[in-house]
């Protein structure tokens, strides 16, 4: 965060803003203070703002017919008069008191006294937030726990969190009344299948490509077409009443707008704002799915070659498993991605492109291909050299005189061990599904958190930058903490209790 809102142009966050080009003059300065608020950059106070707050309290709904209102909002259209103005000298002591910066944006004209487009006045007041304020806003914010609180509507009376029967699936769901969301906890046939609306993970909002919107959203949301359903609204539930429709009940949010009569019809109380079902996977389970499938079949495959080549040290198998060592770690990953890519769509006729497959299955193939190979590598390689090791101990000279066969040495024996060292990357390599694969998503489109990066350090998205760094780093920490245990758990040498004594 420090070297991405401190170092870096804040300005390059417009490069890509439809809103910001199509502005000119003072509008677009005004936008842009807007924007630098909205994503935490600055506080502003915007005058305008302030002399309709001052005349709401005077006159009530009637402040826009009054005269002085009307005067004091328009004077600075008028740079050599505004500061003789009652109001604008307030605004200016009130915020300078506070801490504020004042800019005046002068009205710019043209010579025969007309506002050029954009060139209207303004006068705002900002204040620039510190760094490390903002850092520890973001890191306080970061996990966010739903409760009965949360809903400001002083109408609602009835508040609770409770296990209830989930009329949509038959089993229970963790439902709650005055938090923002009906359904907290549920069950349903969509991947991870346990979903949770009580606990937030706060990432932060996305500044260019998806503006404004909640990044965990983001890579959570499933993508493509609309999915229609045959359903019941909830107050139709028990009813012969059935509906088609795209709507999800699961998502239900509070409502604090006027309900229409549709929504007093089906729905009980004020939870009626719905999300869409989606037919395809989100960016994450993209990402998910891929790695997942290349690091089983990486094990799979790895593990075992590696067994046979220190098995067969020196012989032409073993050579030949080198040769692929060799190549598939010292050959840029692009290079051989791009092979495999010509192989896979000539020979195969397998889908290059994400977008342009016929049957979405296939589109899976290449990316899980390429993920896969170089971590077969990796494995064969740390398999072969730990088997290595463990042929020439003492414990393996020992098992040779009391006469044991090399088979049942390798499995008994030398496996279990050199197998040890290898157990320990197995939670990083699952949690590392999470995080995507950058280049291999970049290449085929795939619509991943890998590409998702990539996308947003070309659009200059600190936001998502931000975001996936913390979601990356997170993961790497707690990968490690749990291939510790796991190798605790697998060696009966390593242990997290710590003895008595000097």
């Amino acid at each position: 965060m420090l070297l991405v809102y401190s170092l870096i142009d804040r300005r390059v966050i417009f490069q890509t803003d439809d809103v910001w080009n199509k502005r000119s003059n003072n509008e677009r300065s005004f936008y842009e203070y807007t924007m630098y608020q909205k994503y935490g950059y600055l506080e502003l106070a915007n005058y305008t703002t302030f002399v309709q707050q001052k005349y709401v309290e005077l006159y009530g709904d009637s402040y826009s017919e009054q005269a002085d209102f009307k005067t004091d909002r328009s004077i600075i259209q008028k740079k050599d008069q505004y500061l003789d103005n009652a109001t604008v000298q307030e605004f200016i002591r009130h915020y300078e008191a506070e801490g504020y910066t004042v800019n005046y944006l002068e009205p710019i004209k043209y010579s025969d006294g007309r506002t050029k487009p954009g060139g209207t006045g303004y006068l705002i007041a900002t204040r620039e937030r510190s760094m490390f304020l903002r850092l520890w806003d973001y890191i306080r914010g970061l996990i966010t726990i739903e409760t009965t609180r949360d809903v400001t509507d002083p109408e609602l009376t009835d508040r609770y969190i409770r296990f209830e029967k989930d009329p949509y699936n038959g089993l229970f769901a963790l439902v709650g009344s005055g938090t923002n969301h009906k359904y907290l906890v549920y069950f349903d046939s969509h991947f991870p299948f346990m979903h949770w609306n009580w606990i937030h993970l706060n990432l932060g909002v996305s500044f260019t490509k998806y503006r404004g919107q909640e990044i965990t959203e983001v890579i959570s949301q499933p993508t493509g077409d609309l999915k229609v359903v045959k359903t019941q609204y909830p107050s139709k539930v028990g009813t012969d009443e059935y509906v088609e429709t795209a709507l999800d009940f699961h998502t239900l949010s509070y409502n604090y707008g006027t309900l229409t009569a549709a929504d007093k019809e089906n729905y009980p109380d004020r939870y009626t704002v719905a999300t869409y079902r989606k037919s395809g996977l989100s960016m994450l389970e993209n990402s998910f799915v891929i790695g997942l499938i290349a690091t089983i079949g990486a094990y799979m495959i790895g593990i075992p070659l590696g067994i046979l080549n220190a098995r067969k040290k020196d012989s032409w198998a073993d050579k030949l498993g080198m040769w692929y060592i060799i190549f598939i770690g010292s050959v840029p990953s692009l290079a051989y991605i791009f092979m495999f890519a010509a192989i896979g769509t000539r020979l195969f006729n397998l889908p290059y492109k994400f977008a342009n497959a016929q049957v979405k299955i296939l589109a899976y193939i290449l990316p899980t291909i390429s993920l896969a190979l170089p971590s077969i590598g990796s494995l064969m390689k740390w398999m072969r050299r730990y088997m290595i090791d463990q042929m020439n101990s003492d414990y393996v000279k020992f098992a040779r005189a009391e006469g044991l066969s090399e088979g049942e040495i390798f499995r008994q024996h030398i496996s279990r061990n050199a197998i040890i060292p290898i157990v320990h990357g197995i939670p990083g390599s699952i949690l590392g599904c999470l995080t995507g694969a950058i280049i291999t998503e970049r290449v085929y489109s795939v619509p991943g958190v890998g590409n998702l990066l990539t996308t947003a350090v070309s659009g200059h998205d600190n936001g998502i930058i931000v975001a996936c760094t913390v979601f990356y780093t997170s993961l790497s920490l707690i990968s490690v903490i749990l291939g510790d245990v796991l190798m605790a758990k697998v060696d009966p040498r390593i242990s997290f209790e710590t003895k008595g004594g000097r």
